[in-house]
């Protein structure tokens, strides 16, 4: 006998997707899955995106860790609405885990909503949210061969941020070795630099937020 375990969870979830999608098209949200390896910096990125753009558009945050809300609390100091979603030992986020979160967000009041997805570089590309678009971190200490391990993952990227650049120094990291093994599998996607720490780049970042959104 067949079993098709895994086809199914899928094609439900990708069914919420689009109810997902079609509340946020209804209320002229824009949505960014956040995606990456733990330790990355997707919470330093969302917080100085947070800082850039907020008194600007309407902000809203979904966090998504296996457990605790230490970074949800870190954006909740922002003022700005969070909601954390603690996943128990799922290695992703869901479109289902996704529409229950909205319903405790001022979705009329918001315009743009980052997710940061569950640090993973594996299963996050499987599920889709029902997101505008998606963005995936690499940070300079992880190397810049990871596109050839995690290919899924840079191939459905719509940007590819390169974070922690201020350690390029110190690396054998080479951005433009990175930069042609994404348009080898993924000729969409751009791929900026970025540091947090020295705020190098994060202009640029939310210049393309805005752009390719619409705020």
């Amino acid at each position: 006998m067949e079993i098709k375990v895994v086809k199914d969870i899928l094609s439900v979830n990708d069914q919420m997707a689009e109810r997902n999608r079609a509340v946020f098209e209804a209320k002229g949200l824009s949505v960014i899955n956040i995606m990456s390896s733990p330790g990355s910096g997707k919470t330093s990125l969302i917080l100085e995106t947070v800082r850039r753009l907020k008194g600007k558009v309407g902000m809203a945050v979904v966090e998504g860790d296996i457990s605790s809300s230490i970074d949800a609390e870190k954006i909740s100091q922002e003022q700005v609405p969070v909601v954390q979603i603690n996943t128990g030992g799922e290695c992703h986020l869901d479109a289902g885990m996704i529409n229950r979160a909205l319903d405790s967000l001022p979705l009329d009041d918001i315009r743009l909503l980052l997710i940061e997805n569950v640090g993973n570089l594996v299963c996050p590309g499987e599920f889709n949210l029902g997101e505008s678009k998606k963005v995936l971190i690499l940070s300079v200490p992880e190397g810049d061969d990871k596109v050839y391990k995690y290919p899924l993952m840079f191939s459905i990227a719509d940007l590819v941020l390169v974070n922690k650049v201020d350690l390029l120094a110190y690396t054998r990291f080479d951005v433009e070795r990175l930069t042609g093994a994404v348009r080898a599998i993924n000729q969409r996607a751009e791929v900026l630099r970025v540091s947090c720490t020295t705020g190098e780049g994060i202009d640029d970042w939310v210049s393309w937020v805005q752009a390719n959104l619409g705020l």
